[in-house]
């Protein structure tokens, strides 16, 4: 039986591991993605929508995982937990990878574009958003309440950010109209990275269950609902 118990917490701790390599399979491609939009570049951009397929292999090779799991070791109570949180988490990363295709997208169609103001905001808000996806899994991993804490808080100010950029853009196309398509691509952008945002506070909401048993949402009500606050 101790050798069973070895060889299955060998497995979980490579269920989390595989994990983390999605992890950073999808926040590669949210960088690249935001990087080509900077620099205009197609070639980036086009290999970022090729690489969401690394990032669907790698859901698919988890989620099996789990099924297996499941299936042949029957887990009980704070194991079982782990692989339903990791089923949930999985759905959630894999939409970052999705997202950032559509980052991609807008890169190759504005790559011919002058842009009205140089890409500042966009990165800084990436930036951000990647850094919560780092902290989201390290938590996972390490089961730390704390990162938890950390990664809603920060998610206010992505909201604060997507709110500045709504505005600001919003305003630039009602005064020149000559850059609306610009500015509605830009401002896709940013919703994009505002809600990979909500889905890592998903992840972190996930942790916090698989560590208490109790699932209770962490963050404003708008993220659940899908409705936004009047203000940021």
């Amino acid at each position: 039986m101790p050798r069973t118990r070895h060889a299955f917490e060998a497995e979980l701790e490579q269920l989390k591991q595989r994990l983390v390599t999605m992890g950073a399979c999808v926040e590669s491609m949210l960088s690249r993605s935001v990087q080509a939009l900077h620099d205009q570049d197609v070639p980036a951009a086009e290999q970022v929508i090729r690489d969401d397929d690394v990032a669907d292999d790698l859901d698919l090779e988890i989620e099996q995982r789990c099924i297996k799991l499941l299936a042949l070791q029957q887990p009980m109570s704070s194991d079982l937990r782990l692989i339903g949180t990791v089923l949930k988490v999985i759905a959630d990363v894999e939409r970052v990878g999705d997202y950032s295709v559509d980052i991609a997208r807008a890169a190759i169609n504005l790559a011919h574009t002058q842009y009205f103001k140089e890409l500042v905001d966009i990165p800084r808000m990436a930036q951000q958003v990647r850094t919560m996806l780092h902290e989201a899994l390290q938590a996972l991993v390490h089961e730390d309440l704390a990162l938890v804490k950390k990664v809603v808080d920060e998610d206010e100010e992505v909201d604060r950010m997507w709110y500045a950029l709504l505005e600001e853009l919003i305003t630039v196309m009602e005064q020149r109209p000559e850059v609306v398509r610009q500015g509605v691509n830009l401002l896709l952008v940013a919703r994009y990275l505002e809600r990979i945002a909500d889905h890592i506070v998903n992840i972190v909401e996930r942790v916090a269950y698989m560590s208490t048993g109790h699932m209770e949402p962490l963050a404003p009500s708008h993220q659940a609902s899908g409705q936004e606050p009047e203000n940021a």
